[in-house]
């Protein structure tokens, strides 16, 4: 347990804030919306090369790189697992956004990740696949549909998922390697500027 006060976190380590939000049960639903020009798109047997894409697209502003490290095989095990189910948005010919739903879990989703590339921020896209998510989630027998969300993302993103009916519901501190610094999963110092580097 942390006590109050400063703790050092070690050079070449991120120090991430990790905050848990829920729901436990349906809302009342609210038909997606979504501007001329983009759809949806259900994404059934995803490569790797097109998941690892778009998940840095969607991901390497915010430093999302767990995904990213992963072998095939333990890449594969994941995204072509029946429970976990991938959603993709399209405008002009391209996959614009990630929505990953984890049903491993036995009575419970989880939004393991969810993001738009900058074509789609502003366009109402963010609000309309939020909306999607949580109709695909409760479409089966489940008690409970969480995500975790973190100091690493959009400044919005805690408020964004609190507006779509989820509730706080705990915290927790993580420390990782910076992929910046050795370059790990093709991660450059000039990705993500707003998260000072310490090496």
């Amino acid at each position: 347990m942390l006590q109050d006060g400063f703790h050092d976190v070690p050079n070449g380590k991120l120090a991430i804030v990790v905050r848990e939000l829920e729901m436990r049960a349906a809302p009342a639903a609210r038909i997606p919306s979504f501007a001329d020009g983009i759809t949806l798109r259900a994404v059934t047997d995803p490569t790797l090369d097109w998941y690892r894409d778009i998940f840095r697209r969607v991901g390497a502003d915010w430093l999302w790189f767990s995904r990213l490290g992963m072998d095939d095989d333990a890449l594969s095990g994941i995204i072509h697992d029946p429970d976990v189910v991938i959603f993709t948005l399209t405008k002009d010919g391209k996959d614009e956004a990630l929505l990953e739903l984890d049903f491993r879990t036995a009575d419970t989703c989880e939004l393991m990740f969810f993001g738009l590339t900058a074509p789609l921020i502003g366009t109402g896209a963010g609000r309309a696949l939020i909306e999607h998510a949580i109709q695909s989630a409760w479409a089966r027998p489940i008690s409970r549909f969480h995500l975790h969300t973190c100091s690493l993302d959009s400044p919005q993103a805690f408020a964004f998922y609190q507006r779509a009916g989820f509730v706080a519901t705990g915290q927790k501190f993580e420390v990782a390697e910076d992929p910046r610094i050795k370059g790990r999963a093709g991660f450059t110092r000039d990705h993500a500027p707003h998260v000072p580097i310490f090496d």
